[in-house]
């Protein structure tokens, strides 16, 4: 049950966090979707299979950043007692929702500075992406999505000390993709509604109520693990 509702977790910080995708994601999601053909962006139907494209891809690349993650979180669990070592881990995991919520609210943007040190990694990754537009094939766009996965996020490094705390390999990514899966709705409904989204981007209540509701998740977590 606990661990189910780890996934659950997983799966509502990425849709309260939402309101942090349309601002991070927003211009890149629209770069690309103004890079596909006329004829493509003009109809809904031809361009849903590059959009599902893209979020495949990016989802891939969850996926092997949760397992390497939760392979990690196994190697530490072997080098001291399993109980405080999975102890340890969902604390750490709790603190860091904590931070999580704090700053979609806007109230402690201590994540920012994470996002910054993944930058470098970004900056090796971007020239690479580049090569790949404009997109012409579903193919394309798949690839240009998994190198996105890869983008400097805060919400998404949050989400990876808990993959840390998962238990496994499998966990760990099974734990991405649950946040992954959450993501897809507001990513997916952007190019659509783009202007809408943009205004719930800007709303203060909007992030202040993810905020919070993240901060709880965290609390919860934090709670078990002591």
């Amino acid at each position: 049950m606990e661990s189910w509702m780890s996934y659950v977790s997983a799966f509502v910080v990425g849709l309260l966090g939402g309101v942090h995708c349309v601002g991070m994601c927003g211009g890149i999601v629209g770069a690309m979707t103004l890079g596909l053909p006329r004829e493509q962006r003009q109809s809904l139907s031809r361009m849903l299979p590059y959009q599902l494209a893209y979020n495949l891809g990016r989802l891939g690349s969850y996926l092997l950043a949760g397992a390497l993650m939760g392979g990690l979180g196994l190697l530490l669990a072997q080098v001291m007692p399993v109980y405080y070592a999975q102890r340890l881990l969902l604390a750490g995991a709790g603190v860091f929702m904590i931070l999580l919520g704090l700053y979609l609210g806007g109230w402690w943007m201590l994540l920012n500075r994470i996002e910054r040190l993944g930058g470098g990694v970004w900056r090796r990754i971007e020239p690479l992406a580049r090569r790949l537009l404009p997109v012409r094939t579903p193919l394309q766009a798949l690839v240009v999505g998994a190198f996105w996965g890869w983008i400097p996020c805060g919400l998404v490094y949050s989400m990876l000390v808990n993959a840390v705390a998962a238990g496994g390999v499998w966990q760990g990514a099974g734990l991405m993709l649950a946040f992954g899966l959450g993501t897809l709705p507001n990513l997916l409904l952007m190019g659509v509604l783009a202007g809408g989204a943009a205004r719930l981007a800007r709303s203060q209540l909007a992030r202040r109520v993810a905020g919070a509701s993240v901060v709880l998740f965290g609390l919860y977590t934090l709670w078990q693990a002591l």
